[in-house]
């Protein structure tokens, strides 16, 4: 059964962002989506430092057609937090995670769109692990720690995910509405790929993406103790099965 797909909801997690915000925004403008299918963006400012706020202010003000919808936490909560925002305000069928730097390519929505459309899938998680998509050669470490720690999500959710800690996330609206979420900073990954892995007969496929990663100094800020929380929350939601 072909599901009910008109209007996808693209949350933007937003965090010292002036200087990138835009660019990711006219990236949005250009995609074309499968099927003709409406975009809703839902930028959440995660009480930001810089200019980020004004920025927005000013690309919605300059263009008022499109559907931008802008919230704004009063103190640092962190990203997991703007994601609940977010997800608590989307309207679309569908809602994908995008981060509101420029290591993803908008223009790839359609390869997680696809497999819904088709009936086959419920969730799509874009992988920078598969395909031959281009992907940006930075940290060792980083895709060591990614890699054990999708390898440990695997074993305590019985699934064989390639990449947990994307970004690229595509979920029904109304099931993941119904999830009670708990991390408020990058805990959201482990703790989101654990409750849908549970969901019943829930279909979960995963496609190729390219990655455009940038460094500390252009940045990047997830770090070392992330990493350690993500192995907590593995443990946590996975192991333990907490609610």
């Amino acid at each position: 059964m072909i599901p009910t797909f008109k209007k996808l909801t693209i949350i933007i997690p937003a965090y010292n962002e002036a200087s990138t915000i835009h660019l990711i925004l006219d990236k949005l403008q250009q995609v074309e989506l499968l099927n003709n299918i409406e975009k809703e963006i839902i930028i959440v400012n995660d009480c930001s430092k810089d200019n980020t706020e004004e920025a927005i202010k000013t690309y919605m003000a300059d263009n008022v057609l499109v559907n931008i919808q802008y919230f704004k936490h009063k103190v640092n909560k962190g990203k997991g937090a703007a994601l609940h925002t977010g997800i608590q305000k989307a309207t679309g069928d569908y809602l994908i995670i995008q981060d509101a730097d420029l290591e993803y390519d908008p223009q790839e929505y359609n390869l997680l769109i696809k497999p819904i459309l088709e009936g086959f899938a419920d969730v799509v998680y874009g992988s920078r692990f598969i395909g031959g998509k281009p992907h940006r050669i930075s940290f060792f470490w980083h895709t060591i720690g990614n890699k054990f720690l999708t390898f440990i999500s695997n074993m305590f959710t019985n699934l064989n995910l390639s990449d947990m800690e994307t970004c690229y996330k595509l979920f029904n609206t109304k099931v993941i509405q119904s999830i009670k979420l708990n991390e408020k900073r990058f805990g959201f990954e482990p703790e989101i790929t654990a409750k849908i892995s549970r969901v019943p007969k829930v279909r979960i496929y995963e496609v190729g993406i390219s990655y455009y990663g940038r460094t500390y100094e252009e940045g990047k800020k997830i770090g070392w103790k992330d990493g350690f929380r993500a192995l907590y929350c593995i443990l946590i939601y996975g192991l333990l099965k907490f609610k």
